[in-house]
């Protein structure tokens, strides 16, 4: 049986590990969000590449995901302990292999090269950042909040502090970006692709120090300690066990709307506000009242899912952002402020979502550990993170796919066609994502307010036992 313990020799559980905690999503969005948000803006605009071919790639990728990511929590879950701990090792050895080969993949100056070799770049590029090395960082960042703190409360603090850490790196992505890599081209807005290879590899420089911080300033004072008569369980047990789990599976779908709608937002922005509306400045201002919203959000998020539950108050967000999408879609207005006003409202739903998800992820473990008896941190979160990737490609392919569709090129960017059919995909995708993910947290995903409190109970008993 498998047991959990806390050394006395470490520091009570504080704000040192919620920066630190912080810090370590603030490195994974320094890439994550950068490629979520302009690698498709990069390569149709600058590379040359169609949008549906673009998508396919990244669809691609994540078939090889099914396998690294799920290897990678089985690595997680069988390391050996360290003084540093299970999971803070990997961010140590994987923080430089991960900020290279992102930046790898925007090199404008390969864009004077042929279809067949740009498209090869991008593909070899992609993978080694996001298959591996990303895989290699992220699950272990991820499977070490469980480690940081057994105590649900401190876990949704870190859930929270994690959305932040992103939300930062949203602003710094969402407001530079537009700021310095476009110029004005014949009254037209454009990307300057050598620029934006300079502020890839700047993203680069900040990803590892933010991952640096994360580890020198958390503590994993949670470990594990088996018997000798610690059961062992291959990967097809773990996947069986997996698929029978509906908290897990429905989670999982979740995950993967969420992104649908949130990565849709973000990458189809690069096309509404520069050739919808002209004025990527517009742009950039949406990105701090997206920060204030998820802000808003932070202050919000706690107490309403200690009084109503996670997933009820989730569900009501969502459902609010959808409504407010659909709305959008119906009014299209000209003025670029009132779509940035509305927009907001959006990032406030999608925010209190966002801060306490990766708590509601510990829910799942704790729920897994109830039923098997065994506690599977890694091999569980890499369900997960394979699912997100899966929102990350449907997002970009679908996107990718719809742009080609519509007639995206970059002779067609400005026709008036083609901008109506960007402000289309850019409002009803995320309204079907908001919706879809409301009715799924409502109806389908079983750890409410009260089994939560139940199976926190319940381990509470086996491990004082």
């Amino acid at each position: 049986m498998e047991h959990e313990y806390q050394n006395p020799r470490h520091r009570p559980f504080g704000i040192r590990d919620k920066l630190g905690y912080l810090f370590g999503d603030f490195g994974n969005d320094f890439t994550f969000i950068l490629s979520s948000s302009f690698l498709l803006k990069f390569y149709t605009d600058v590379m040359g590449i169609t949008g549906g071919v673009v998508g396919i790639v990244m669809m691609a990728a994540r078939f090889v995901d099914a396998f690294t990511d799920v290897t990678m929590g089985r690595i997680c879950d069988r390391s050996r302990q360290t003084p540093a701990g299970k999971f803070k090792p990997w961010i140590l050895r994987m923080c430089i292999p991960v900020a290279a080969s992102s930046f790898l993949i925007y090199q404008s100056g390969l864009a004077g090269q042929g279809t067949l070799f740009k498209t090869a770049w991008l593909a070899v590029t992609y993978i080694l950042w996001g298959s591996f090395f990303y895989t290699a960082i992220n699950i272990p960042y991820g499977s070490m909040a469980s480690s940081i703190s057994p105590e649900p409360a401190d876990r949704q603090s870190l859930s929270t502090y994690r959305s932040l850490g992103g939300t930062l790196a949203g602003l710094v992505i969402g407001a530079g970006v537009p700021l310095f890599a476009y110029d004005q081209v014949d009254g037209k807005t454009v990307m300057n692709g050598p620029r934006f290879t300079r502020i890839a590899g700047l993203f680069s420089v900040l990803a590892v120090v933010c991952y640096l911080l994360c580890y020198y300033l958390t503590t994993e004072r949670v470990r594990p300690k088996r018997t000798a008569a610690a059961p062992s369980r291959g990967v097809g047990a773990m996947l069986r066990d997996a698929l029978g789990s509906r908290a897990l599976i429905s989670m999982i779908a979740a995950s993967v709307v969420m992104l649908l709608a949130q990565l849709t937002m973000q990458s189809m922005a690069n096309y509404v506000y520069p050739n919808f509306y002209g004025n990527t400045g517009a742009q950039s201002a949406s990105t701090v009242t997206m920060l204030i919203a998820m802000l808003i959000a932070a202050g919000i998020a706690r107490p309403l899912s200690s009084r109503f539950g996670k997933a009820e108050v989730s569900a009501g967000a969502n459902l609010l952002a959808s409504g407010v999408c659909f709305l959008l879609f119906l009014l299209r207005p000209r003025n670029v402020w009132v779509y940035v006003a509305l927009n907001t409202l959006n990032w406030l739903g999608l925010g209190v979502f966002s801060m306490v998800s990766w708590a509601l992820v510990t829910d799942v473990i704790d729920d897994s550990e109830v039923r098997s008896g065994i506690r599977e941190d890694g091999s569980v979160y890499a369900l997960y993170s394979f699912a997100r990737k899966l929102g990350q490609a449907a997002a970009a392919g679908l996107s990718g796919g719809l742009l080609t569709f519509i007639g995206y090129s970059q002779e067609t960017a400005f026709d008036a066609e083609v901008v109506n059919g960007i402000y289309n995909i850019a409002t009803l995708l995320p309204a079907l994502g908001f919706g879809a993910l409301g009715l799924i947290l409502w109806f389908w995903y079983p750890l409410h307010k009260r089994q939560v409190e139940e199976n926190v109970a319940e381990l509470k008993r086996r491990h004082e036992g």
